[in-house]
């Protein structure tokens, strides 16, 4: 889409699952693009792979080495960045990390951890991005939540806390840049086949298990694609999938007539537990 072609954006989390995707496509549109992550090696080779879809030798890959839980040294970064690049038209923040468990059993550093990464993390980098927009008066941010930031899951009490919070900061931070020009769009993936969905299958208790055993996986590829065709499309609330859309409009039809329901399927599971045993 020419809306991408020239512009610079900057990706928390490219160098894998959905962040790494849009960094992909973006490039695939003429775009200019920084990947944000902590480990040099896995920057390094995720450079070398975008490179090869580059559309013109001009176009920029750039690779910046962070923590985005860390915010005096991640401003340094950035401010190494945006002094050499300036500011990007296009912030998307991908960084992201989950653990599911009930909550009696999560360790309260798993709260603070993913809190952290998903929640602070996305704060962070906009602390430093959102008042040279707000100058500019332009810019396009995008905002990865989950399907647990809008419905509460079994086994998902810590994770979940920190998707509402990005979902709810979401809220307020478009209302309050839309006067400036300044688009804000948060997304809402369902599963997404991606190196964190096999990291978080692990701990997954049985019910969570059940719960989502039905659901169909989406691609990273595929996530990617509708995000930036909706981004363009100046949406603000983006959920890929037709599963994600229809557990959006329930919750928002039933309220909390839809607890019930998922309170069956719960029950469901735990019949399932024993009569196993």
């Amino acid at each position: 889409m020419e809306v991408y072609t020239g512009k610079l954006a900057l990706i928390t989390g490219g160098t894998s699952g959905i962040g790494y995707a849009l960094a992909e496509k973006l490039i695939q549109r003429g775009t200019h693009v920084a990947i944000l992550a902590r480990h040099a090696d896995m920057l390094e080779s995720s450079v070398l792979s975008l490179a090869k879809h580059k559309t013109h030798d001009s176009q920029k890959i750039i690779s910046i080495q962070a923590d985005v839980t860390q915010r005096k040294i991640l401003n340094l970064r950035l401010e190494e960045f945006s002094s050499q690049h300036g500011i990007p038209d296009i912030v998307i923040n991908s960084a992201g990390v989950a653990h599911p468990g009930t909550f009696s059993m999560l360790k309260p550093e798993i709260f603070d951890w993913m809190m952290n990464v998903n929640y602070f993390g996305t704060v962070n980098i906009l602390k430093y991005f959102v008042p040279p927009m707000q100058k500019r008066r332009s810019g396009t941010i995008v905002n990865i939540s989950s399907i647990a930031g809008f419905i509460g899951i079994y086994g998902y009490t810590a994770y979940g806390a920190s998707k509402f919070a990005v979902s709810g900061f979401s809220d307020a931070l478009r209302s309050e840049l839309k006067p400036y020009g300044i688009q804000v769009s948060v997304v809402f993936p369902p599963d997404t086949q991606t190196p964190q969905l096999e990291y978080e299958s692990q701990f997954k208790p049985f019910i969570t298990k059940e719960l989502s055993g039905s659901a169909k996986l989406m691609s990273s590829d595929q996530v990617a694609e509708i995000i930036l065709n909706q981004v363009a499309r100046k949406k603000y609330i983006i959920i890929p999938g037709s599963e994600g859309k229809l557990l959006y409009f329930l919750r928002n039809l039933l309220g909390s007539a839809l607890y019930p329901v998922m309170d069956l399927f719960i029950k469901m599971a735990i019949k399932k537990i024993k009569l196993g045993s």
